[in-house]
């Protein structure tokens, strides 16, 4: 029995084991932070969309470090999937546009590639206005101009290569991409690591604070 003596063998160290507890309060609250985002995006559709696109980008860059060529190919099949179903969806049309305009870019290799769409397709059977033309998210812009104009990309693609330069974005989102993930890899990467880091740092904390325990439970045993 060890009842009216004070212990005073080897004990947890309480530095330790109250930063270890702040430590997981962090990243609980982190955690519950982008569940709330999540359930807010769900809600409200495409008003936190943007948001969500960028830690997707992050996400993106790495990965694309490993799987580049499949990345590619995934990009090129989401940009043109979308691009068929431009005017079906409110939320694609959105995401296209925002896309193009972020990335200063026009279909996925380039402004070609809205021939897979049935209203902008430069076919003879097609009735459309919007036939032989890409979206405003497409053009160019104008510094002077404060309005948007959504016609800006009407018949230009009818125009020889060289003057279209002169109109729209002629460079395609999949290289573009590409582009932005040789610029920015090293902030990506580093943010990553700095994760990581302190991923390590907490499970060698715990770790530390087990190795604790377990004294004061075999100094328990011997006393």
């Amino acid at each position: 029995m060890m009842s009216g003596k004070h212990y005073k063998g080897q004990e947890v160290s309480c530095c330790i084991k109250y930063f270890i507890f702040g430590f997981n309060i962090i990243f609980w609250l982190l955690g519950v932070a982008f569940l709330g985002i999540g359930l807010w995006a769900w809600s409200e559709k495409f008003s936190v969309f943007l948001g969500i696109i960028f830690f997707l980008e992050l996400t993106a860059g790495v990965l694309a470090f490993v799987f580049k060529d499949w990345i590619k190919d995934q990009l090129n099949f989401f940009i043109n999937n979308n691009i068929r179903a431009y005017r079906d969806d409110i939320d694609l049309q959105n995401l296209i546009d925002f896309t193009q305009e972020y990335w200063e870019c026009c279909g996925a290799f380039g402004a070609d590639d809205w021939n897979l769409n049935i209203y902008f397709n430069c076919t003879d059977s097609n009735p459309s206005r919007e036939k032989c033309g890409v979206p405003f998210s497409c053009c160019t812009k104008d510094p002077a101009e404060d309005v948007i104009n959504t016609q800006c990309g009407y018949d230009v693609r009818a125009k020889p290569d060289a003057e279209q330069k002169t109109y729209i974005n002629v460079k395609g989102c999949v290289p573009q991409f590409e582009k932005w993930l040789q610029d920015n890899l090293t902030v990506v990467a580093g943010i990553f690591i700095g994760i990581a880091l302190l991923q390590i740092f907490g499970i060698c904390l715990a770790q530390n604070l087990v190795s604790d325990i377990e004294a004061v439970r075999a100094s328990c045993l011997f006393t």
